[in-house]
């Protein structure tokens, strides 16, 4: 099977060849965020990470508090079931998620996306993961991974792919998460990280087990 990596890259590149434009347009607003150090504020190593209280895929409340309990906790920041790049990387952890387990951890996804009927028909919700929804955006806020998103890619999602995120977001229409993963300890201190506002790449569910590994 292909890393994670090769299937993301495969898609940029496959997206360079159909839409050569909107590509570089990416990579401007990509090159511009880095220069100015956005997910700079992301929590770092051996900080605390904040506690929070979502609603999952079928609305009911779930603290962080409550896995944390149970052992080691992964979270990962997503931007929504209509994002190619993050089904890549959700299926990706999907098939290393009895590993995962294994180890004592528990995987969290979360993303804006509000909790209603039309989740249960996505292949997210099929996931045997725990999918929790920030519909305003004050967890990936605290956690120091809120992006306002620059209104070129707001147009890319209205016009050429019909999505209004406004809708989808419960509200919420311009704030989305930089995709992120945070390994925490049983004390809920951050052990690892993983945080690049470039949305197009994420993290190898390898490096992510192989953490876990040094927690046993």
């Amino acid at each position: 099977m292909k890393s994670l990596k090769e299937q993301t890259e495969a898609k940029i590149e496959a997206g360079r060849k159909a839409k050569p434009e909107f590509m570089k347009g990416v990579d401007d607003i990509i090159n511009k965020a880095k220069s100015f150090q956005q997910g700079s504020e992301a929590l770092k190593i051996d900080q605390k990470a904040p506690e929070f209280t979502l609603p999952n895929a079928k609305g009911k409340a779930t603290s962080l508090q409550s896995f944390l309990d149970k052992g080691p906790v992964v979270v990962t920041f997503y931007r929504g079931d209509w994002c190619p790049y993050c089904n890549l990387q959700l299926r990706a952890l999907q098939s290393k998620l009895k590993e995962i387990q294994s180890l004592g951890a528990t995987l969290i996804a979360i993303s804006p996306q509000v909790p209603d009927g039309s989740l249960t028909k996505t292949e997210i919700s099929k996931m045997d993961f725990t999918v929790l929804s920030d519909q305003n955006a004050k967890v990936a806020m605290a956690y120091g991974v809120a992006w306002e998103v620059p209104e070129f890619l707001m147009e890319h999602m209205r016009v050429d792919r019909g999505l209004d995120l406004e809708i989808i977001n419960n509200g919420n229409a311009n704030i989305l998460p930089i995709p992120a993963t945070f390994i925490l300890n049983t004390d809920g201190i951050v052990t690892w990280n993983y945080v690049n506002v470039d949305y197009r790449t994420r993290s190898e569910p390898d490096e992510i087990i192989e953490v876990l590994k040094s927690f046993s």
